[in-house]
């Protein structure tokens, strides 16, 4: 199982802390490093931020927002930063959900995701193999566009640019299960967002068909590469609340009432009506009281949170299921290190 560094997105500011944490994690043998955005900082400057001041790890966005951007100049961000790097870059990319799409980037959310998500995908496969001009007789990523209001002068092209890896690693955040499946068969890995290793069997269905890797990927399977909270602590419940703060945030904010992708896997994993008071509480503006109402239970399973002893315990459990890559959030230096050194 290798080790990556999940920075995430910004807050109010960039975090000073970001380039020092990336660099150390290369120097101890991080397999990856991976960006994030939601609606404030965008995934791909940061990364080439860092890619300029580190050498081998891999660069990765976990997940850059299928809305923000075309399929064609997400490939360009893409392919361009492959270069800048010499083919270090992985894209992970995300739906996100109604909430996000239409309310910070005033497009319509897909009446049908699978295959907006299909095509987001195969046009962006096409602008990386580079074997003609783009198209796609597709429903949402039409190339070229074919709508009624469109001139209908639009031209097949292929990039001027010839990208360094046409089998750059395209990896998708997926939650519900079709998707996840879907994945399976489409990209080259999936990046849950919350993982239990005590409840692999949410997942079983969605993994029936996973495949070897995919040729020119130069990864040898796969890839699952949830993310983890890490933090080496004494106080195991201090230790959750950021975790808590997150959970919260995501299940009773991030999304709708009545469609809340974040609320929904959390149902599925056991913890329904948790999930549906977390969003009640949060809805009606009692944020601190919907972080409280979040299971320390749940919160412990998706993470890594205690004393090194715990910590190591609890590391043989996600080695032992199908996670190839277990992408750590670290508040500090020496978590970093003694997770590197545990998983050596």
């Amino acid at each position: 199982m290798r080790l990556g560094l999940a920075l995430g997105y910004w807050g109010r500011g960039p975090d000073p802390r970001h380039v020092e944490l990336a660099v150390e994690a290369e120097r101890l043998g991080y397999d990856s490093v991976w960006t994030a955005e939601a609606w404030g900082s965008d995934a791909f400057t940061p990364l080439t931020w860092i890619a300029a001041r580190t050498s081998r790890i891999q660069l990765g966005t976990a997940v850059a927002q299928m809305a923000a951007r075309t399929p064609t100049a997400t490939a360009m961000h893409a392919l361009t930063l492959d270069h800048l790097s010499g083919g270090r870059m992985m894209l992970g990319l995300g739906l996100s959900g109604p909430q996000v799409v239409e309310g910070w980037y005033g497009r319509p959310f897909p009446k049908s995701p699978l295959t907006a998500t299909r095509e987001y995908v195969e046009v962006i496969r096409q602008v990386l193999r580079r074997e003609g001009p783009v198209e796609l007789d597709g429903r949402f990523h039409s190339h070229p566009y074919s709508g009624q209001d469109g001139t209908g002068l639009g031209k097949p092209l292929k990039p001027i640019t010839h990208p360094l890896r046409p089998g750059l690693p395209v990896l998708l955040g997926a939650e519900g299960p079709k998707n996840i499946a879907q994945t399976t068969r489409i990209a080259d890995g999936w990046l849950p967002l919350y993982w239990s290793p005590l409840r692999t069997d949410v997942y079983e269905a969605s993994l029936t068909e996973v495949p070897e890797a995919r040729g020119g990927t130069g990864r040898s399977h796969f890839m699952i590469a949830p993310m983890a909270r890490a933090q080496v602590c004494e106080d195991v419940a201090e230790g959750l609340l950021p975790v808590k703060a997150m959970l919260g945030f995501y299940i009773g904010g991030m999304g709708h009432a009545v469609r809340n992708f974040h609320a929904e896997l959390m149902a599925r994993m056991g913890f329904e009506a948790e999930a549906r008071r977390i969003q009640q509480l949060f809805l009606e503006g009692r944020r601190a009281e919907a972080i409280d109402a979040v299971p320390d239970a749940f919160a412990d399973e998706i993470s890594l949170v205690g004393p090194r002893e715990r910590i190591a315990e609890r590391l043989t459990l996600w080695r032992k299921g199908p996670v190839t890559d277990l992408l750590i959030t670290a508040p500090d230096l020496p978590t970093l290190r003694t997770l590197a050194e545990l998983n050596a």
